[in-house]
């Protein structure tokens, strides 16, 4: 790792950021950990901590409020509340470590810009709706197998807990989703990008690296499920590598939230979606569609909006050495 603390003269890749702040190779899997920890014990802590007051001032036992709130088996509303909200602090976790951990300012981790590209992320919402019905079409050729046990034929009946669950659905879900992405496809890649002066094995790593934690991180699942988290995964990575930013990966991930929730509320139930169980390996030709077509799509946008995937050299100003 440089001992300088200053960008290369040429600009830096997003996924290489971290080799422009503060030195020490030791940062990077310290902050790995962190985030781990953070993700683990901290932040369901913090997060819960207003529920289980709102519990003891509204007369409700405590502790059974609680056991009902993080009970992802059989979710409400509130329930998943909580979840979106434990994910979604992942955001200025991450803003905390690459601020005090790396010496470089939080605004970093959206782009190599460095800001969130709105233009770019609205362009990304379009392409996603492109590559979703790319999947539908794959979708009608694929026999039986491929459909989804969760989700059933039958549109279900619409109730108060559906209003509440579309409610927390459609004002949390982006926050959760860009949570996630700046976790794993902003702190993790850029963390595991940084170990390495060569390219050609941090891009491969960083990516891979960051695609095995987010999939580990959705907890026990069948094979086919877990190679499909993990391809997500590889897919936005790389599009980040390519973009130079977080926008493709966020609108992906919210849009896919929203269309596996949206069906879960209206054919199966929260609980199946929130624990997919019973995944088959003919599900994949559908979702690798939707995943690489979208790939394919947005890169082409980048490239046509002129984006690049390397900073200015004169924007990336070389964060003072921590005496």
């Amino acid at each position: 790792m440089s001992e300088t603390g200053e960008a290369p003269r040429e600009g830096a890749y997003y996924f290489q950021l971290l080799r422009s702040a503060w030195p020490g190779a030791w940062r990077a899997p310290l902050g790995i950990f962190l985030l781990v920890v953070a993700g683990l014990l901290v932040l369901p802590f913090v997060v819960l901590a207003p529920f289980a007051l709102s519990y003891a001032v509204s007369g409700h036992d405590v502790s059974t409020s609680v056991t009902h709130l993080v009970d992802l088996e059989h979710p409400t509303p509130a329930g998943l509340a909580y979840l979106n909200l434990v994910l979604a602090g992942m955001i200025p976790t991450t803003w905390l470590l690459v601020r005090f951990l790396h010496g470089l300012r939080p605004r970093w981790l959206a782009s190599i810009r460095p800001r969130i590209r709105w233009r770019y992320l609205g362009a990304c919402v379009g392409v996603a709706f492109l590559a979703l019905l790319a999947t539908v079409l794959v979708g009608l050729v694929l026999p039986k197998q491929a459909q989804a046990d969760q989700i059933g034929s039958t549109l279900n009946h619409f109730t108060s807990t559906t209003r509440d669950f579309a409610l927390v659905v459609l004002f949390l879900t982006p926050l959760q989703a860009a949570g996630e992405e700046y976790a794993f496809r902003g702190y993790l890649l850029q963390a595991f990008g940084g170990l390495f002066r060569n390219q050609r094995l941090a891009i491969p790593i960083s990516i891979l690296g960051s695609s095995l934690l987010f999939a580990l991180a959705h907890g026990a699942q069948d094979p086919p499920i877990f190679f499909d988290r993990f391809a997500f995964g590889a897919v936005a990575g790389t599009l980040v590598v390519v973009t130079g930013g977080l926008e493709a990966g966020i609108a992906m991930h919210v849009l896919n939230n929203f269309l596996a929730f949206g069906a879960a509320l209206a054919f199966g139930d929260m609980g199946s979606s929130l624990n997919p169980t019973g995944g088959t390996w003919w599900s994949l030709p559908t979702t690798l569609t939707q995943s690489l077509v979208y790939l394919g799509l947005a890169w082409w946008v980048a490239r046509a909006m002129g984006l690049t995937n390397r900073t200015d050299p004169a924007v990336l100003a070389a964060p003072q050495r921590r005496v």
